[in-house]
């Protein structure tokens, strides 16, 4: 009985012990942390200006691994040839005065926000403009020890960065930015940077921008060698493709329309000057607006873009109905002239006509003065000039015909107008003043269709070959 009693007194005597070691042992596995951090970075123990050896304990250069990971791209600025990106950066690197005990597995790492208790790589963004970090709530930063010695450093920040533009082809192009890391201080002798293994760069999956498309990603090494050493570098090229149904709709079908808009003015009757002065001075000046609000989007390069060459055809042809119908009216004013000739030679020929019928008349009528009619000879002598003008008028008439023109024959075949009430007074003039507004008609669209036919072969060509 005694020895029952004996046994369970020791029993409850060991659950004692036990949940103590318990409450103990939780206690002092977050006090054995704290042991651990100040006996790793202790006064004394641990210096941060000196950097960790090289592997496996050699004197060579520390070895840092980096990958980024793209959360956003909020804009590129093709004027000021620059992109913003907001991406966490990660580092990863091995100092064995960092090892420590993690308690049987209990212990996975150690976390710290301040970036000065331990030695950190001097990287630094070679294109970069500007830059911040994320301090909302807290700063978006943190480092972690892990027990082998293996130090994770990552960090949210956002950089707007420079990006040469090589606009010949725009809006066809294609452009490539970079993001260029490399260590500022370190030569290459004491700190190496190399791409983390397996995927040393990643990008959300819903990006979205507004004006391009991230076609691929390619992670490079760019190694700078100057008067004080060579330094080790990073870069990773994003290759960006322009939406092109941007500017389609926004600028190459509005230029299509004013375009023929303007040939509205060869169907107009060539009397109408307001209406066509009107048509063809507003076309123009819509076509330049156009082309000054282009260019103020875009940088004054000293180079022609693809943009430029479009807008410049469409101004040329915009500008050339306008001087078509200069030169119809030219020729609407010479035939009037050549009318007003017409009809006062016309005048002068009946007056010469009447007289001459006045003078045949008083010859073969001749009264005497016994009031008796006298006959006048039927055969004239050939010094008559009655009968020298008869006899050119037969000359003319009997002159042999004109071989065609090839040419001429065309033309008279055209229609002259489409307005068939409208009086023409002087022929020849009138009609080859329609006549110009009919080939334009035909020639000014034939012209504009060769022209695209040949610009977007070209630049479509071009583009292939830089893929």
């Amino acid at each position: 009985m005694a020895s029952g009693h004996f046994f369970w007194a020791i029993f409850y005597f060991a659950c004692l012990c036990s949940a103590s070691l318990a409450n103990n042992a939780k206690v002092n596995f977050r006090e054995k942390e704290k042991k651990i951090l100040d006996q790793i970075l202790g006064a004394g123990k641990y210096d941060a200006r000196i950097r960790p050896s090289g592997i496996n304990g050699t004197d060579g250069p520390a070895v840092v691994r980096v990958n980024i990971y793209v959360r956003s791209i909020s804009k590129i600025d093709d004027v000021t040839m620059e992109y913003s990106v907001q991406l966490t950066f990660r580092e990863q690197w091995l100092d064995e005065r960092l090892k420590f005990d993690d308690i049987g597995g209990r212990l996975k790492y150690l976390t710290l926000t301040e970036a000065n208790r331990v030695w950190m790589p001097d990287l630094f963004f070679s294109n970069e403009k500007e830059g911040h970090f994320h301090n909302i709530i807290m700063p978006n930063v943190y480092i972690r020890i892990f027990p082998y010695g293996s130090v994770l450093y990552s960090i949210r920040i956002s950089l707007t960065l420079a990006c040469p533009m090589n606009l010949k082809l725009y809006p066809l192009d294609r452009q490539v930015c970079s993001l260029r890391m490399a260590s500022y201080g370190w030569t290459t002798a004491d700190l190496v940077f190399l791409w983390k293994e397996g995927d040393p760069v990643q990008v959300v999956k819903n990006l979205h921008l507004p004006r391009f498309t991230l076609e691929k990603f390619l992670t490079d090494y760019c190694n700078s060698k100057t008067n004080t050493g060579e330094y080790s570098c990073l870069k990773v090229d994003l290759l960006f493709k322009r939406e092109f149904s941007y500017y389609l709709i926004q600028i190459y079908i509005p230029c299509c329309m004013l375009v023929i808009v303007s040939w509205v003015s060869f169907w107009l009757d060539q009397g109408a000057v307001p209406a066509r002065v009107s048509l063809g001075v507003t076309t123009l000046l819509t076509m330049a607006t156009q082309t000054s609000g282009i260019n103020a989007s875009l940088p004054p390069v000293s180079y022609t873009k693809a943009i430029d060459v479009w807008t410049g055809v469409c101004l040329t042809f915009v500008f050339g109905a306008l001087l078509e119908f200069a030169l119809v009216n030219y020729a609407s004013r010479s035939a009037d002239r050549a009318a007003d000739m017409h009809r006062e030679n016309m005048k002068k020929k009946r007056r010469e006509m009447e007289q001459a019928s006045l003078d045949a008349a008083s010859d073969l009528l001749d009264t005497d003065s016994n009031a008796t009619f006298a006959m006048k000879p039927l055969v004239r002598h050939p010094g008559d000039p009655l009968a020298l003008e008869k006899l050119r008028q037969c000359e003319v008439h009997m002159q042999a015909p004109k071989r065609p023109n090839c040419c001429r024959s065309w033309m008279s075949k055209l229609p002259t107008s489409p307005f068939k009430n409208v009086p023409c007074l002087g022929r020849g003039q009138c009609s080859r003043s329609k006549r110009i507004d009919v080939i334009s008609r035909i020639t000014f669209p034939l012209v504009f269709a060769l022209f695209n036919l040949v610009y977007w072969s070209t630049y479509l060509f071009r583009e292939e070959e830089e893929d």
